[in-house]
Formats: structure tokens, sequence, C-alpha cells
């Protein structure tokens, strides 16, 4: 360690005696440590250059020679120190030609090299900008977006986000992207946007982020780049996709979009045309919402009853719920339920008559922050059966398939007491509205739970079970449907029934349930236990502050949130209203809200998703 040393300053002093005075510190010893100027020696080694004295390289590029000292190179550049020191071909070579770069922007560098100055102006920067990424030279890449940023208008926005994408400068072409989508209106005027390829047109005409009056304007974008060269004619399909044509007055549309050749000629933008004036196609369609709509994490808490289901959408951030009611078409219960994109579904189930159902139905929730908000106005869409009739089932979603997975039946006879426990995993493709068995079994005649089964990293996971005889069972199993085999994993800590699990950060979450060997005669239980697939292991973590049977459990923005459930087996209902969050990171839960007083909270049907909804706050649809 050293001390700056304080000196008197003595009358008379010159400039230099008290530079001399800045320049001498005090190490431990009391010895002084005296700094010299570096610029000194930089300035020595750039006249040898410049003299081709002591020089050990010729940098060879576009016909220009550049006599250079490796050792210089070396400190400067990663690029040179690669070179010079692997033994490559380079390494000894006297000549050494660079390719890729302008001549310009080499010597600059070099220049760099020994003065650690450059000067950048609009004549060199693209040139000194490709040399500095080439040879990984990252202070004057830098600066050099740091130039073009200051400098960025409507005129050559453009370009430069292209010059920056081409040279892996992510910033400049992040904020250079956001600059033309917010002066959007004067920069698609401009020969730089008319002269783009049909990709990044769509990619800029496809942002929510696109900072236009009226969707009007994005049309004339389009023509205007659609009359700048023929073969775009060939392309416009893609873009016309991008345009929001629901928000376009339809005398417009008409009058404007319609009466194109290009449109008339081509299937695909028939299409397109017509879509836009099929109201129940557009009614859930990106196309249809208006640009600047930021997208944010929330609850969706689902719950049923005979011919009737009900959903509750909660918003962490504000602590507000919003109620929503969807009348299912048929009376069932023990039914399975599970949220995939904007999509509910619900299958299975017994009806009134205690037969057991294989049907599934799907709604599409409307985007609950527009009005109206009331799902019962809606269609119920009867999607394709099930192979094997199911209640109490598992349904997940994985890899874009959803898989029914264990439950009870009594569909060979609706009279007997005798369950039916299907071993068969099924599997439903959304896109082809098709179910297809699985190859593999479950055979263990155990009862499960829609509960008790979750999806992690390709793999569907059981916790859990009852057997026919009335035993709980603490194990765990999992399933691959690419191999189709069930395997056995390390057992749960303690046995349970009627707990949620949930999946974060690559873990497994168990919560709550029924626990029959705490040591009290209140059975629920406020034990939490985690589970990593990696290690196949179990460790406790810190108990909820509440018991809970039957929770509803969903991960909103990297938390866990539980509600709902009963707190005491001795007590009939006993439902919680208060609503726990889960640090995982702490191991730490905390009471942050609870349930409106209008919402049932102890559903045995229960469920709880996160979903993404979109909040809309910039533009309105067009007047027609």
């Amino acid at each position: 360690m050293s001390r700056q040393l304080t000196w008197r300053w003595k009358k008379g002093w010159s400039t230099e005696e008290r530079d001399m005075a800045e320049r001498i510190s005090v190490d431990a010893n009391g010895d002084f440590v005296f700094m010299g100027d570096t610029t000194t020696m930089l300035e020595g080694l750039n006249r040898l250059r410049l003299n081709n004295t002591f020089c050990d390289v010729i940098l060879c590029c576009g016909g220009k020679e550049f006599p250079c000292h490796r050792n210089v190179l070396v400190s400067f550049s990663c690029y040179f120190e690669a070179m010079f020191t692997v033994e490559w071909m380079e390494t000894r070579q006297m000549r050494v030609a660079i390719h890729g770069v302008e001549p310009l922007g080499l010597e600059m560098l070099v220049g760099y090299a020994y003065s650690s100055k450059v000067v950048i102006s609009a004549a060199n920067v693209q040139a000194l900008l490709a040399a500095a990424n080439l040879l990984n030279v990252m202070a004057v890449q830098e600066a050099c977006c740091h130039y073009m940023e200051r400098r960025m208008d409507e005129t050559n926005c453009v370009g430069i986000h292209c010059f920056a994408e081409a040279h892996s400068c992510k910033t400049l072409a992040q904020r250079s992207m956001e600059y033309i989508l917010t002066h959007f209106s004067v920069v698609f005027r401009q020969e730089e946007f008319l002269s783009l390829s049909v990709e990044k047109v769509t990619q800029i005409l496809s942002s929510e982020n696109l900072d236009v009056p009226k969707e009007e304007m994005v049309v004339e974008a389009a023509l205007l780049w659609l009359n700048t060269c023929p073969t775009h004619r060939h392309t416009f399909e893609k873009v016309l996709e991008q345009i929001r044509l629901p928000l376009i007055s339809p005398s417009y549309l008409h009058d404007v979009i319609e009466s194109l050749d290009v449109v008339k000629e081509s299937q695909g933008c028939q299409r397109l045309i017509a879509e836009t004036k099929d109201p129940n196609l557009m009614q859930y369609s990106r196309r249809a919402r208006p640009r600047g709509c930021r997208v944010r994490e929330v609850m969706l808490v689902v719950h049923e009853s005979y011919k009737r289901c009900y959903a509750e959408i909660f918003d962490p951030r504000t602590n507000r719920w919003k109620s929503l009611v969807a009348r299912l078409p048929l009376p069932v219960s023990g039914h399975s339920v599970i949220v995939s994109g904007s999509s509910l579904y619900v299958a299975g189930g017994n009806s009134r008559g205690n037969s057991t159902s294989r049907e599934m139905r799907r709604y599409d929730l409307r985007d609950p922050t527009q009005e109206p908000c009331d799902l019962s106005c809606g269609p119920w869409l009867q999607m394709a059966s099930m192979d094997v009739a199911r209640s109490e089932f598992g349904l997940v979603m994985l890899d874009g398939y959803m898989y029914a997975v264990g439950g009870c039946s009594r569909v060979l006879d609706p009279t007997s007491r005798d369950w039916y426990y299907p071993v068969f995993v099924e599997r439903y493709d959304p896109d082809m509205n098709t179910w297809q068995p699985m190859m593999s079994v479950d055979r263990s005649e155990c009862k499960s739970s829609p509960r008790d089964v979750i999806a992690l990293d390709g793999l569907i996971y059981r916790f859990g079970a009852v057997t026919t005889d009335g035993v709980l069972l603490s194990r765990v199993k999992k399933y691959d449907p690419k191999t189709s085999i069930w395997t056995n994993c390390e057992p749960m800590q303690f046995p349970r029934t009627d707990f949620a699990v949930c999946t974060l950060k690559g873990n497994i979450y168990v919560i709550g349930g029924d626990c029959p060997t705490e040591l009290t005669s209140n059975t629920y239980t406020d034990k939490v236990e985690c589970y990593n697939p990696q290690t196949n292991q179990w460790r406790m973590c810190a108990p909820m502050k509440q018991r809970r049977f039957r929770p509803g459990v969903a991960v909103v923005d990297g938390n866990i949130y539980v509600l709902m459930g009963s707190e005491d087996s001795q007590v009939l209902g006993g439902g919680l209203r208060d609503i726990e969050r889960y640090n995982d990171e702490r191991d730490t839960w905390r009471i942050v809200g609870e349930l409106p007083t209008n919402l049932f909270i102890c559903d045995e049907s229960m469920r709880c998703f996160s979903l993404r909804l979109a909040d809309v706050y910039a533009q309105t649809p067009s007047s027609s």
C-alpha cells in the first residue's frame, strides 16, 4: 500500500516541480514511489513503428502494409493474442494477411494500439467498428456504437440497425430498433426502409411496440414498400399478415386493400381478408388486439359445481380479483381442468347418474382486461373424447401435448360400487384434435388424484397414492412419453393425500394436504417438501403459515402462491381466506392477501394456473 506524499508548497515552485510532487507517493516502508508518464513509452513505440525499427510482423490488408511489433498487437487485441501465441501458421510468418476489414479500419486500430487514441467520424466509423469487431477490440467497438447512437436520426436508424446486427452489436441493434418503432411515422418514408428485406419488414410491422396513431399508417408503409420493387409482390402476403386488419375501418379495408391487384391474385391474401371478416375467428386473434399491449402474469383460479364453471383472476401485483363465469353444458363433477395458452379444457368426470364420462370441452378465454369479461357469453367447444372414461384423474401439458393420467371409472357398470382404475396414459394433440393411447401402463391399482400429477423437463411425475385397501403411499413415479415407461423415484418423506404440487426453477414442491403421521388430532398439514429430479433427493422447506387441505397453488413471477383449502380436519368446512407466498431463495412464507368474500373457499375440484394476459394501454381501434 502507498499513500500520496503531502507537500508544503514553496513559494516560487514551477509547474514542473508541482507535477513531480503529484507523481510521488509513499509505500508502507516509507519509500518513494514515482509514477512516470505512460504516454512517453507509447510515443517511443510508435516512433519505432513509423521508422520500421524492431518491427517483427507486417500486417497486409487491401494492398496496404502495416509494420508492427507482435508484443504490442498482442497486448491490445485477443485476436492477435490467439494468432501469435498459439502454434498457428501466422505465429512465425513475417507477413500476415488480415481479411474481412477495410485498410482504413485496420490502420486506425494499429494507431490506437500505439497511442490509446482514435478519432471517430462519420467517414470512418463503419470501417473502424467492423475492424474492432473482428479483432475483438471491445473498447473501440463500444465507442463506435456510442458515436452511431448519438448521431441516430430518422434517415439513418434503419441502416444503423442492419449494420449493428451484421456486426453483433446487440445493444446498438436493440436501441436502433426501438428508435425505428418509436419514430415509425417518419422512418417508413425513408429510402433505407423501402429497401429492406421482407424478413426485416415483417419483424418491424409485427412489433407490439410499433408507435402508430392508427393501423392505416401501417398499411401505407406496406404499400410504399410493395411499390418499391416488383419482386416484393411475391412476398406481400407475409407483410399483410402482420397488419392488424380488424383494427382498420371496413371502408378502408374494402376501398384500399381489397382493391389491390396483388391481393386479388393471392389466395393467401384473400384468406387473410376473409379471416378478418369472421368475428368468431378474430375474437381471440393477436391481429385483433391493439398494438402497445404489455403482458403480465396473473393467477387463474378455476372451481366448479354442477352445471357451472367459476373462474377468478388474481393479480398479485395489485392484489385485485376479477370474477368470470362460464356455464358448463352438462352437469358433471370429479372432472379435470387445465389451461393451455388462452384455452380452458374440462375433461371427464361423473354425471348425476354417477356414470363416468369420456368427453372433453374447450373454452377460449377472452382477455379479462377487456370488457365484457363474462365468460358465459361464449360457447364451449366439443373436442375429441378420450378413449377411456375417467374421473379424478391427472391432466397435464407437456411439449405441446395434453396427457390424461390415472383416475377411476364406473363406465362398465354405473350402478356398481366397484371402481375401475384406468392404467393407460392417453395423449391429446390440440392441433389434430385427437387422443392416442400410450403403450405403457402403470399397473399399480391405486387411487390417484388430479392434484398429484405434474410435468417437468419432458417427464410426468405422480406423487403418492391410496391403495384399494385404503393404505396411504408416499411413492413417487415418473413417466417418460418417449419410451412409455414408468420408473420409481425416491419416495416422499411423509405419506399424504389431497396436497398441491408445483414446479419452480427445476424443482418440484409438494405442499400441504392430509398427513396421517401428524401427531395431533388434526391431520391436515403445513409441511412442504422439495424434490430435485436431478439428484433424486428430497428436502424439507419452511412450513406454511397455516395447515391446508386441498390447497390451490400457482407459480407467478417466480413465486409460489398458495390459497384456499381447509385448516382443521376436525371442523367441517374450516376454509381459509389468506393467500400465502413462498420465496425459494429465502425459504420463507408470507401472507400477502385474502380471497374475496364471494369465493367458495373449500372446493374439492378447485385448480390454480398461471396465466399471461395483455394490458391494453396505447392504441384503440379505428372507428368504422
